[in-house]
Order: C-alpha cells, then structure tokens, then sequence
C-alpha cells in the first residue's frame, strides 16, 4: 500500500521550520509534557520530534501516546533503535547512520524493526543520518560507537550526503548531538542545501540567531532539545523568531 507524503512535503516547502525535540529518557511525566506541549503550541513550532538513544519502551510508547492524545502539532519518530516506533505518530524518520561504519544502525535495527514498519499506517521517511562533530562524545557516538565527521571536514560531509542521496536517501539529518558544544557549521548547511534535498539540522543550537543563520543557510528543519529541556521559556524566543519569519514571507514582493 501506497504510504502518505504529507510530512515529507511539507518539510520540503521551506526552510527554517523549527521542531521540538522530546526525548523520553528527560521528559516523560504528564506535567512536563502538558507544559512543554502548551508552551509550543504557544510558539506555534512545526513538528515535534520523538526519540533518544538509551529510551525504554514503555516511556517511549507513553511519550507518544500522550503528545498525541493532548496537541494537534504533526508528531515525528526519531529512532534510536528498532522497537522505537508506533503506530501512533504521523511519520517515521527511517534513519541510516551513514557517517559511521556500524552495520547494526546503518541496516541491522532496520532488519529488526522491518515487517511491522512495513505493515503500519505510517508514513515512513527513508533519511541519511550524518553525525558531525560537536566538541563533546555525544550519546549517539557512544550508544552507537561511531565516530563522527570532523566539523572542518567539510568535503567528508558533503560526499557522505551525496552517497546518502544516490542510495535513495530522500531527507538528509546532519547532527553534532545531544548536549553538543557547536552546531554543525553553517558554512556546510549551505553547501548541503545545494544538493536540492529536504536537511534537517540538529544538536547544539542555543540561540534565536543561530536559528535564523542555520535557515538563512539553507536549513528547512532546524530541531531544539537541550536548550528547551534547559529552558523551556527559549520557546519564547523561538515564538518571536517564527512570528518575525511568517511576518516577513507575508510581505508583498516590490
């Protein structure tokens, strides 16, 4: 059966879409979730995302269920191994770890998890998942044991996404991780933007002007974790820089 587009195309419309990031090992109780979820309709945020590396299944499954049941936000898995998934969420982010030599997360989880993604009601987004350096040892390099590309490496990075595309890769997710002290650099955002296929950028983004130089670069999703998890009024910040961005692509072209 033919599996819906709609969260693909719409990550592809435009660039600097913002996503909530929710991993269910830090925020998993009902009051927290209940905050997180008003605060970013609040900010009106484009998606949330669902998934961490270490993340049990039940609190997984709660997690889903609950952000579900209590906002109308598109709901996306973000998988950390092959029992991340459900039937529950809008879409599924069906990730190879590209940048890293461990058969398990570049096809193993997915031999696993493949009859039943196969048989779900899901839309299922085949996406390259390249993990950049980002000045610390991410939960992803460790659970993993990958190594990620060196942030300066840009030829590196570029011709792992242009492997990720030719393989049939139809998203590309660059991410220097959790708790990540640099954002992949912009100057490889622009580059990757050119390849013409939908990015997705994470890991280490603090501030509303990276968000808006990481979309001025070309990014169409830009995902925030830590800091909201740090400080969930930094979804006042990412109000005013969505509420700026719609202002500004509701001018009339002079």
């Amino acid at each position: 059966m033919l599996k819906s587009t709609e969260i693909f195309d719409h990550f592809s419309k435009r660039k600097g879409q913002i996503a909530v990031l929710i991993d269910p090992d830090k925020s998993n109780d009902d009051i927290t979730l209940s905050e997180l979820i008003k605060k970013a309709e609040f900010a009106n945020v484009d998606y949330f995302f669902v998934g961490g590396s270490t993340v049990a299944l039940e609190e997984f499954l709660h997690v889903i269920s609950f952000v579900k049941n209590n906002s109308t936000i598109p709901l996306v898995i973000f998988p950390g191994a092959a029992h991340h998934i459900s039937q529950d969420a809008d879409a599924l982010l069906y990730l190879s770890l590209i940048s890293g030599r461990n058969p398990d997360y570049l096809i193993g989880h997915h031999v696993h998890s493949a009859n039943e993604v196969y048989n779900m009601d899901i839309e299922v987004i085949p996406t390259a998942y390249l993990l950049i350096d980002g000045g610390n040892k991410s939960s992803v390099a460790y659970v993993s044991q990958t190594i990620p590309i060196p942030k300066d490496k840009t030829g590196i990075v570029i011709n792992t996404a242009k492997a990720g595309i030719l393989q049939g890769k139809k998203l590309l997710y660059v991410d220097s991780g959790s708790g990540a002290i640099h954002t992949v650099p912009f100057e490889v955002i622009q580059e990757l933007s050119e390849l013409n296929t939908p990015l997705i950028v994470g890991g280490g983004i603090r501030t509303k002007e990276q968000i808006e130089t990481l979309a001025k670069s070309g990014a169409n999703v830009i995902v925030i974790g830590n800091k909201i998890e740090e400080d969930i009024d930094f979804l006042i910040d990412i109000k005013s820089y969505i509420a700026n961005t719609t202002k500004a692509s509701s001018q009339p072209i002079k």
